[in-house]
């Protein structure tokens, strides 16, 4: 274990069920959470609810072939705990194990409660404290019929669920699905047995989850098809680090993986400002990349060339040019088209041609669900998020005691978790040293607008807006999507602002200090 590791396991093994914080979901970035609190908050006692039977989140769930990190490693990765393997660009394998190990070297492991899903969580404001539902989310069923029941209470819920549901993808209504005689997968529910060797496979979909499964199955299929409604932008990037393995051998681990990080974050940084103001110059450039993989005999205007600015959608990364390379050999194929209609064999395309498959997969994107659904109520009262302003991108109006850890769209995910999870326990720490039971953001400015809270243009992100919270124009209420402004304001800046109150519950509801 790590020496900076505390073993809180006789602290949280309270008899009445009750927790300073309880963490949700044992993924990514619940694990992280646990390990910030371990290392910055050591006499916390708290427990992390997963609603599966392993830890992992997302690198658990999917296992659909080629699956791995749509980010390098050096900043997908903790702050805390290096990424010391050679592959900058991971399998979902080795992520899970990234994972599992920080939980253990760090003394996580033993405070997760698996199989078990919050479906409810209640705030008293004379108690302050959180009241959560929980429902047995295994195969077994409690009286009735009905999933068992329990119920903990905390002082402070730190949700690290991500914005998707697990228990589902999202797949259009295709005309005529229902008489392919093949087999229709969803890469988010990827039958363990599935063997596509020498098979036909339609891949639906040009996000990084198509980009990803094309070449994987294309090394044993006899064809794979990437059917894409429109293109998306591909980049190529090496697999592994060279310079980050230079770093490792001229300096310590831990300064070698900073130095590195530091790197990368800066190229993802120039990036998304050189296509936020230059768009033009960022078209040409990637289309010379792709061009540079795949010469003049390829349609590139065809099938690269999207019809919207970079970075108005993530730009999807390929390790070593796997998918061009895959191209290249004939082994699979893109063909840019609309749907007709499925048919017994097959697809037909509204151009005519017909797409022969024994297998079509559908990469046609996530349900998102924040917080993992569960139903919130602050004393008594049911509260809609989709009527709240994000505050500093992690906590909600008018909800108390209350963090949600969301990622960058524009970079890493654990860049800003990390951020978010630190701001999290100077909160605690702050709230300790004042004798404050519980804070609360409210806006009371009039001149804040609200706006959508991703400022993505993917299908996947329209379709669920108008249920998420709202950000607004300015702080503390707008999402910067920016590492290094966010480095000043939660790292660097203060915890009292006029939209934050602190309380204390012997003084009632007022605003303390």
């Amino acid at each position: 274990m790590n020496s900076a590791a505390i073993d809180n396991t006789a602290n949280n093994n309270t008899a009445n069920n009750h927790f300073d914080v309880i963490i949700i979901g044992a993924g990514l970035s619940g694990v992280g959470a646990a390990c910030h609190l371990q290392l910055n908050n050591p006499g916390k006692t708290y427990k992390i609810i997963e609603s599966r039977e392993r830890m992992g989140g997302t690198w658990d769930l999917f296992r659909y072939p080629g699956v791995r990190s749509d980010s390098d490693m050096h900043t997908l990765g903790y702050n805390f705990k290096p990424w010391v393997k050679a592959a900058s660009i991971a399998d979902g394998p080795s992520i899970r194990d990234y994972i599992q190990e920080s939980a253990a070297e760090y003394g996580v492991t033993q405070h997760i409660q698996y199989q078990r899903k919050v479906v409810a969580a209640d705030w008293d404001s004379a108690t302050a404290t959180w009241t959560l539902t929980l429902e047995d989310s295994s195969d077994e069923a409690g009286a009735n019929g009905e999933p068992a029941r329990e119920t903990l209470t905390c002082n402070f819920i730190y949700s690290c669920t991500g914005y998707y549901r697990y228990d589902k993808g999202y797949t259009p209504e295709f005309p005529g699905s229902d008489t392919f005689k093949g087999q229709i997968i969803h890469p988010q529910l990827w039958p363990e047995d599935l063997d596509y060797s020498g098979k036909r496979v339609v891949v639906i979909g040009s996000g990084a989850t198509a980009i990803t499964l094309v070449p994987s199955m294309a090394k044993t299929a006899a064809h794979v098809t990437m059917l894409q409604r429109s293109p998306t932008y591909v980049i190529s990037s090496p697999g592994e680090d060279k310079l980050s393995q230079r770093f490792r051998r001229w300096f310590s681990e831990g300064f070698a993986y900073g130095l590195t990080r530091w790197k990368n974050v800066t190229a993802q940084a120039i990036l998304f400002q050189l296509s936020r103001r230059y768009p033009n110059f960022v078209k040409k450039l990637l289309r010379k990349m792709v061009y540079q993989w795949m010469g003049d005999d390829f349609d590139i205007d065809t099938h690269f060339n999207p019809n919207y600015n970079p970075w108005d959608q993530r730009l999807c990364l390929v390790p070593d040019g796997d998918l061009f390379r895959s191209l290249r050999k004939g082994t699979s194929s893109i063909v840019t088209d609309h749907i007709e209609t499925f048919t017994e064999t097959g697809i037909q395309l509204k151009s005519g041609e017909v797409l022969e498959a024994d297998i079509i997969v559908t990469a046609t994107g996530l349900e998102l669900l924040l917080l993992g659904g569960i139903n919130l109520s602050v004393d008594g009262n049911a509260v809609d998020l989709s009527n709240s302003l994000a505050y500093k991108g992690m906590m909600f109006s008018d909800v108390p005691n209350l963090a949600l850890a969301a990622g960058y769209t524009n970079a890493s995910w654990t860049l800003k978790c990390d951020l978010t999870s630190a701001y999290v326990c100077r909160l605690l720490s702050y709230m300790d040293k004042h004798n404050y039971q519980f804070c609360v953001p409210k806006n009371s400015d009039p001149s804040v607008e609200r706006l959508q809270f991703l400022d993505l243009a993917s299908g996947y992100v329209d379709r669920a807006m108008d249920r998420f919270p709202k950000q607004g124009n300015k702080a503390p209420w707008r999402l910067h999507q920016n590492y290094l402004l966010d480095i000043l304001t939660l790292r660097g800046g203060g915890l009292r602002d006029k939209a934050m109150g602190f309380y204390r519950t012997d003084s009632g509801s007022s605003k303390a200090g």
